[in-house]
């Protein structure tokens, strides 16, 4: 009993996307085997670990409210940032009141090592690398978090994206080793997990410095060729690739996978191809449209998602008009909007033309309510059709939630024993609030 009493707390936030949370879910079973236990952030505990997010302006300012509320549940907490931001602006963390540890890209991983005691510190302490230094691949994925698993293959951009500070946040394109892959993949499977999502900064890269060198010992269709044979996984799905990356034979794999499910998410960033050559992007808009015209070709109920960016420097109104009408023609199924804000050392931060910020707001308003559209058009389409859905673990005012295969949103009266469970259902009507509901067509699936 005492040595229970004696158990310290951990609790975890995590800022941005979905690498961050397998690598958050990773670094807390560090903890664990520390004999920590691991709580909400909500809760009582004796260290707040916040991992950090550089994207976007937004996520650097959370990061302050953050954690004020960890001091708010407990003053004498140890309070420590990892992740991108903490890589890229080590010293400005650590000057936010109530912080006592950063640790940066390569250090995030060895935390506990940095641990010795957890008194508060006067000041924020520092330990981060220069990013030449994060050469080195640390495999991760979440598990216990969600109803899916974020699986993590590859870290790091060799792109020069003029936007982004990612690269800068991360280092240079590495891999996961095939093998170490498969055998995550199987892990998770092993623990009733039915989904598991592809993730990295830039996974269609895969392969690259998979052993340490700048060779591809594999490519990204050899990934997903093998991962569609690991026995015990029902669905896999790609998270965010470039479309410059995204082959035709890897589109043609998932239209015949196993367990790949038809949804992409490409980001696009501008509809302009003068702007995504300022952007440094590396496709012009011609090929995107032939992208997504393969995908409906091969996969016509596939959805495809889009990340755009809007009020980057030099995007006048007829820039963005292009880029809207681009957007409103094409077969898609919703937007991911962001508004573009100024990241130090990136060459668009010095760039002419600066888009006031109402009118970038005004422009990110405009391609949201576009989005509504999209989604909608892409949900009716799919009325009447069978599908199956994976329902997540929430009660949420009385309702469950699940996904399709095609990632249609999908709500019923909450019921405890449809969380985790796959079933086909019949899509049947559209709801007040842009969801759908369906009436099942086979009891459980699996």
């Amino acid at each position: 009993m005492t040595i229970e009493l004696m158990r310290k707390k951990v609790a975890f936030y995590t800022l941005g996307c979905k690498l961050n949370f397998s690598e958050t879910s990773t670094i807390a079973r560090s903890f664990t085997d520390e004999g920590f236990d691991r709580v909400d952030f909500s809760e009582h505990a004796d260290i707040y670990v916040i991992n950090t997010c550089s994207v976007t302006e937004n996520a650097d300012k959370r990061f302050k409210t953050i954690v004020k509320q960890a001091q708010k549940t407990n003053p004498n907490a140890f309070v420590a940032a990892v992740g991108c931001y903490a890589q890229l602006k080590p010293q400005e963390l650590a000057d936010v009141n109530g912080v006592d540890l950063v640790l940066g890209a390569t250090e995030k991983f060895k935390i506990t090592d940095y641990i010795n005691d957890l008194s508060k510190n006067d000041f924020g302490k520092v330990h981060s690398c220069e990013i030449e230094d994060a050469d080195f691949y640390v495999g991760s994925y979440s598990i216990g978090d969600r109803t899916r698993a974020f699986l993590k293959v590859q870290d790091g951009c060799d792109y020069k994206c003029t936007y982004c500070t990612i690269p800068l946040a991360r280092g240079i394109s590495r891999s996961d080793t095939m093998n170490n892959v498969l055998k995550n993949a199987k892990e998770i499977s092993s623990q009733n997990i039915k989904e598991i999502v592809l993730t990295g900064v830039n996974i269609g890269d895969y392969g690259k410095g998979e052993f340490g060198n700048k060779k591809h010992e594999h490519t990204f269709l050899d990934l997903v060729t093998e991962l569609d044979k690991v026995e015990g996984i029902e669905r896999l799905r790609i998270s965010s690739i470039e479309p410059n990356l995204l082959k035709n034979e890897t589109i043609d794999l998932v239209s015949k996978s196993r367990a790949f499910v038809p949804h992409f998410h490409i980001p696009l960033q501008s509809g302009s191809n003068e702007i995504l050559k300022k952007m440094k992007r590396r496709y012009m808009r011609e090929l995107y449209v032939d992208r997504v015209s393969k995908i409906k070709e091969v996969m016509p109920h596939a959805c495809i998602g889009v990340d755009v960016i809007v009020g980057f420097p030099g995007e006048t109104d007829a820039h963005f008009l292009e880029s809207y009408n681009f957007l409103a023609d094409l077969d898609i199924s919703y937007l991911h909007v962001f508004t573009y804000s100024e990241r130090d050392n990136t060459e668009a931060a010095h760039m002419d033309g600066v888009v006031p910020m109402n009118v970038r707001n005004k422009r990110s308003k405009m391609l949201r309510g576009l989005s509504v559209k999209k989604r909608r058009a892409y949900y009716e389409s799919q009325l009447g059709s069978k599908r199956t859905v994976l329902f997540e673990g929430e009660n949420k005012e009385g309702y469950i939630y699940g996904f399709t295969e095609n990632y249609v949103k999908v709500k019923a009266p909450w019921n405890p024993e449809l969380v985790n469970t796959l079933h086909q259902v019949e899509l049947t009507k559209i709801d007040d609030d842009g969801l759908v509901r369906f009436d099942f067509v086979k009891e459980l699936v699996l």
